[in-house]
């Protein structure tokens, strides 16, 4: 086991040796719970309760890991090669205009650094808020109301509470202990969950493991329930003084992002033999290569500007051919899709849920709370063959009690009162009335319960102090079922229980709660009308069970209550066989769970988007039936099972029946594991649904663990990928289209810089190889990719989706990225582009000669182009229509490339507000480097007449035309 750290103990109370009271006492705690003042001050002297984390990159990292790059390198390379060159010249004439290639070669390393190091930034900031939202919650005692809050905001003297499957936030001296059990595995590494008992008081040398009234920061509550005052937080933990740290957000590469890196690799391994072949072209075209062999150094003093220029062209080229920016623009993407998601009321807890989420073919969803709203009504109650509904709604006392639609008074109905008796004292909810709509701590059914015996008149308070409990057994979705012991203490002939006198005065009342088919089997007893145990018959046996269906078949969540006396029931070691036995049957009590307006609507999206919808709940198949068939979940021909038929099937006989069955029933976690690997079998990607500790298994092997952040437990939302906010179907299916948004989005610029940047060599390529002078200059090829291809790229991350997004097929999730489509697109981009940029390039070159008068009569111009010596030559007209006309080319791209498959004007060409920033920005600088007369030198620019703007709109144009014919025949053929 792992030993406190004892060099820092001694400044640490030994908690563990005080009793419950004189913690409390040392800690100046009052019983209800510390207030906002105290608060206050506490949190100002100890700090925040979380562990200091490593601290992050500085300044100078992140400048590193910048320029560290290999492409970047070798432009730095060439920048001071330039420089170099530079300063001969300037040693030789005394001119300065070789250095500016040189400073804006810098100039533009230092820029792209920059924009890297804040898009870290940025997406460093993003996942870090993610983190804090994804922190665990503490349920806690102040100023006497139970209330949640983040763990982090905990100090000293915090009153918290704890039940199965809640972390521990802080270290804990524990006040009360109901069967509690901590899984200490993570501090201690004992493999067995560690039973707690809060009346010990250790000797001060006990190792972290046998302190067993006490319970630490960082582990796992498995089974029970308790109550403990905060001792410690943050750094003066035992996990802070071990230094071991939870991470509740996995900042995980994600699989897209190891793709894009594998993909940048394998770009950059074929751009530089592509470079290495075009830079000897280029030197075959430009200089005696001959030279090179018989003289070098002859060769290298000759030609060292022009050697110089044709390198600088090279790597430009290299870093045209991998989009260095790609991976941070995809952190990004997700992040900010992370944080849309959000305000969907869905938490991503890892970013490669994100794309799984676009791959969902599967939603396996639970009934209560997430198809339902949770707000749980008792509507009808059966005792000894006599139904009486109840009327009201929600969580207000206000109702009565009616047979055959007639009000009763239920002194004539005692065993109903008696039912309803049991439901309260076998209960952990609490309400907390204020304003129109009152507040419910711990289940909602649970809460029903309450609500039903308030308006019968008696206060539940006043029952849970005449009957307070001694002893349980926590509720667990494999039993089914919930015990508890209560004394006797103050029987009263007008309170709700079945005990009229003293006689049973001191002893002990065994309650027992749950699915009426369970609770009935540990019955040998029933409660008559007259509240009084009678021998339960075969009959009797029938009639309940009749009851329950009739109940279950009307939609109701039906429960079982029981009840047994006894003498004396042991304090300690309590166990299902020491009370489970020769149980009192009471009643049936049946509450409507209405299902969410909203979620039909959500199943019928997500039909459409090719996502089946099954029901996964503990419910009875009649209500599971009744419910799905409500909200259209359950279609024709397909069937509803129940948990023992599954228990029938074999794997491979599951495998085929999950295709047709849409509603499970009565399940257990088990079930919920064969049914998840069921469909993944069938080669489906499932969501799975949870809330409870034995969900957490079913949760970690679907696809996407999903877990409900408002009745989930810590353990299921620590298993899970994605937590709902607000416990909604309709999140789910929100989360999804919100997943393919983001997906569609990468897919996007994606495909927007690596078309135009595969159009950007090949212009290069072909101008070298047919001995032109370089269509582009460097500068202008590191402008291209840093300003005109870099602002559209990020506002297409901030696209809102297209419009048929929910009524695509979900995407294979093996599919790579860079698709069949997305080829097609590329290889049409190149053509488009690169015949334009060079149709472009050639009518300069045209306009050149005709200027100086050059061409020879009737001789073919192009054919003259080709064959002329453009050594030396300043080509700037035709370098000018060139950038311009690529420059234009990527702002109209950048509107059709908005959606993979809608035309351009059925999205609206203005409804990305931030395009109109990107492309305004860009148009502008690009006008700028054009006309304005200190920047026109820099990239070789001059200021276009009328007619060099008239054929590079023109041709400009293109481009985006073919991509918009390149989807219209991609609608065409998915239709």
């Amino acid at each position: 086991m792992v030993q406190p750290v004892q060099e820092k103990k001694k400044s640490i109370e030994n908690w563990h040796t005080l009793s419950p009271q004189q913690v409390l006492e040392r800690l100046k705690v009052a019983e209800n719970g510390l207030t906002d003042a105290e608060v206050q001050q506490r949190q100002a002297e100890f700090g925040l309760n979380e562990l200091s984390e490593a601290p992050r990159p500085g300044f100078l990292a992140l400048l590193w890991e910048q320029i560290s790059d290999f492409v970047v390198m070798l432009l730095i390379i060439s920048a001071v090669i330039s420089g170099i060159i530079g300063w001969n010249e300037y040693v030789k004439t005394g001119s300065t205009a070789e250095f500016i290639d040189a400073g804006a070669i810098v100039a533009i390393v230092v820029l792209n650094a920059t924009l890297g190091i804040v898009q870290e930034k940025r997406a460093e900031e993003a996942l870090s808020a993610l983190k804090k939202l994804a922190a665990p919650e503490a349920h806690l005692l102040r100023d006497g109301q139970r209330i949640s809050l983040p763990a982090r905001e905990l100090v000293p003297g915090d009153i918290v509470f704890l039940e199965a499957g809640n972390f521990i936030p802080a270290d804990v001296r524990l006040l009360e202990a109901v069967n509690l059990r901590v899984e200490e595995a993570s501090l201690t590494g004992e493999s067995l969950p560690v039973q707690k008992n809060a009346a010990l008081q250790l000797d001060p040398e006990a190792p972290l493991g046998d302190r067993k009234n006490t319970a630490f920061m960082g582990t796992t509550v498995s089974y029970g329930r308790g109550k403990g005052v905060v001792t410690s937080t943050g750094m003066k933990t035992q996990l802070g003084l071990i230094a071991e740290m939870l991470q509740n957000v996995d900042a995980e590469e994600t699989p897209l992002q190891r793709k894009l890196d594998q993909l940048g690799k394998t770009l950059s391994i074929g751009a530089l033999i592509l470079v290495a072949l075009v830079f000897v072209v280029a030197l075959i075209n430009r200089t005696d290569i001959n030279l090179l062999f018989s003289a070098p150094l002859e060769y290298f003093g000759e030609y060292v500007k022009e050697i110089t220029e044709v390198f600088m062209i090279a790597v430009s080229l290299a870093i045209a051919a991998v989009p260095e920016g790609l991976p941070a623009v995809v952190t990004i993407s997700l992040a900010l899709g992370m944080q849309e998601m959000i305000k969907r009321h869905a938490l991503i807890r890892k970013l490669s849920s994100v794309e799984t989420l676009g791959s969902a073919t599967t939603i396996c969803s639970d009934k209560t709370g997430t198809l339902t709203q949770n707000e749980m009504t008792v509507t009808r109650i059966w005792a000894d063959n006599q139904f009486v509904s109840v009327t009201g709604t929600g969580y207000l006392p206000e109702g009565d009690f009616r047979v055959d639609g007639q009000p009763v008074d239920l002194k004539k109905f005692p065993a109903i009162t008696t039912t309803l008796w049991v439901g309260t004292i076998n209960n952990d909810a609490e309400i907390q009335s204020g304003g129109e709509k009152a507040q419910i701590i711990g289940d909602p059914t649970e809460a029903a319960l309450l609500v039903a015996l308030q308006k019968t008149g008696a206060g539940y308070d006043a029952v849970d102090r005449a009957y307070p409990r001694e002893n349980e057994i926590p509720f667990d979705s494999e039993r089914k079922r919930m015990v508890t012991v209560h004394s006797i203490e103050h029987p009263r002939a007008d309170d709700p229980s079945p005990f009229y006198d003293n006689a049973v005065k001191g002893w002990d009342v065994v309650t027992v709660k749950g699915a009426p088919d369970v609770v009935l089997k540990l019955c040998t007893q029933y409660q008559t009308m007259e509240d009084k145990p009678a021998p339960l018959t075969d009959a009797m046996r029938a009639a309940i069970l009749a009851a329950n269906d009739a109940m279950t078949k009307d939609a109701l969540r039906v429960l079982g209550v029981a009840y047994r006396l006894d003498r004396d029931v042991p304090e300690s070691d309590l166990t299902p066989e020491m009370v489970e036995h020769e149980l009192v049957f009471v009643g049936l009590i049946g509450m409507i769970d209405p299902a969410r307006a909203e979620v039909k609507p959500a199943l019928m999206k997500a039909l459409a988007a090719g996502i089946r919808t099954v029901m996964i709940t503990g419910d009875f198949p009649n209500t599971a039936r009744a419910i799905a068939e409500e909200i259209g979940l359950l279609r024709p021909g397909h069937k509803v099972l129940a948990g023992s038929e599954i228990d029938a099937l074999s794997d491979a006989e599951l495998k085929k029946t999950v295709l047709d069955t849409d509603v499970f029933a009565r399940v257990s976690p088990e079930h919920k594991m064969r049914i998840v690997d069921a469909l993944q079998a069938n080669n489906q990607v499932v969501a799975m649904t949870g809330d409870g500790v034995n969900d957490a298994p079913a949760i970690k092997r679907a696809d996407i663990g999903v877990a409900m952040g408002i009745t989930g437990t810590d353990v299921a939302k620590g298993a899970a990928d994605m937590v709902l906010t607000d416990d909604n179907y309709a999140s789910i299916v929100s989360a999804v289209e919100q997943g393919r948004i983001i997906y569609s989005n990468i897919r996007k610029f994606v495909f927007f810089l690596l078309s135009s940047n595969v159009a950007e060599i090949m212009i290069i390529f072909l101008a070298t190889l047919a001995g032109l002078p370089a269509p582009l200059t460097a500068i202008q090829l590191l402008w291209l990719n840093l300003v005109t291809d870099g602002a559209p790229a990020l506002a297409l991350a901030m696209e809102k989706g297209d419009p048929d997004t929910m009524q695509q097929h979900p995407r294979p999730k093996d599919e790579p990225i860079i698709n069949k489509t997305m080829q097609v697109g590329i290889i049409v981009q190149t053509f488009a582009q690169t015949g334009a940029v060079l149709t472009a390039f050639v009518i300069g070159l045209l306009w050149h000669l005709e200027a100086g008068a050059a061409v020879p009569a009737g001789m073919n111009p192009l054919l003259y182009i080709l064959q002329h010596n453009w050594n030396g030559v300043d080509v700037q007209t035709a370098e000018t229509m060139a950038f311009l006309t690529l420059s234009m080319a990527e702002l109209f791209r950048a509107y059709t490339v908005r959606s993979e498959r809608a035309a351009l004007f059925q999205i609206g060409v203005f409804s990305n507000k931030w395009m109109q920033y990107a492309v305004g920005a860009s148009l502008t600088l690009l006008i700028l480097v054009c006309v304005i007369p200190f920047l026109q030198p820099i990239f070789n620019t001059h200021n276009p007449s009328a007619a060099e703007w008239g054929v590079v709109l023109a041709l400009a144009i293109l481009p985006a035309i073919a991509e918009e014919v390149t989807k219209f025949f991609l609608r065409r053929s998915q239709a």
